[in-house]
């Protein structure tokens, strides 16, 4: 079998309206992932009251459920359930969304816990507000700490939205698989499509890569 070109050129308008939909996803589930990530990590880093043990509940359940199962679970038992019939794309981002809160308030939790105590307390010590400390001492070094793993979750999270076409939403993989089914052309379509999420996730990896350096050099 020959790869024809065309074929690609043909896909490409196609495959552009799966990517948009494929980054809608991604953006919308790692928004509202981080929004969440940040109200559980604030419950794990307090370490009592009721926030503290739904926070424990939240990360143990979502961080252990394959996202396959989630989105199954949101699409089909949600209704079921809620009484409430949610679409493809919605059923997406929300069955995305859960995971992402949990493994980012993670993230952010060993960002925040990696900062040396002795420099909070010292700048208690020096009579210092806490938001100031928080912002000023806290926050910048925490957020270089995450830097990496977060970006790597970035990819993880691209990955995973292909698994929504499971469920019908025409985001990249969904469109690929319906235009390979209708042309047959099956090598010039998940070819194209395997280099449009290289051309993506790649340069996040170098990303990832080169904060773990900066950190590493810095922790010297």
């Amino acid at each position: 079998m020959t790869f024809e070109f065309k074929v690609v050129l043909d896909a490409f308008p196609v495959l552009l309206q799966g990517l948009w939909m494929t980054l809608i996803l991604v953006a919308a589930s790692l928004l509202l992932g981080i929004a969440i990530g940040l109200f559980v990590c604030a419950g794990r880093i307090l370490r009592r009251g009721v926030i503290y043990y739904f926070a424990n509940i939240y990360v143990g359940i979502f961080r252990g459920l394959p996202e396959t199962v989630m989105i199954f679970w949101v699409y089909y038992c949600g209704p079921l359930l809620l009484n409430v019939k949610l679409s493809g794309p919605a059923s997406g981002i929300l069955a995305l969304t859960l995971p992402a809160g949990a493994y980012l308030a993670e993230i952010f939790r060993a960002g925040i816990e990696a900062v040396p105590r002795g420099q909070v307390e010292a700048a208690r010590a020096l009579g210092l507000s806490e938001p100031w400390v928080a912002w000023h001492v806290v926050a910048p070094q925490a957020i270089r700490m995450m830097t990496a793993p977060f970006v790597g979750f970035v990819t993880i999270l691209l990955k995973n939205s292909s698994l929504v076409s499971a469920v019908g939403v025409a985001e990249l993989f969904y469109r690929a698989v319906v235009f390979g089914d209708t042309s047959y052309r099956y090598l010039e379509i998940f070819t194209t499509v395997g280099v449009i999420y290289f051309c993506l996730i790649f340069p996040l990896s170098l990303a990832a890569q080169y904060a773990e350096r900066r950190v590493a050099l810095r922790q010297q």
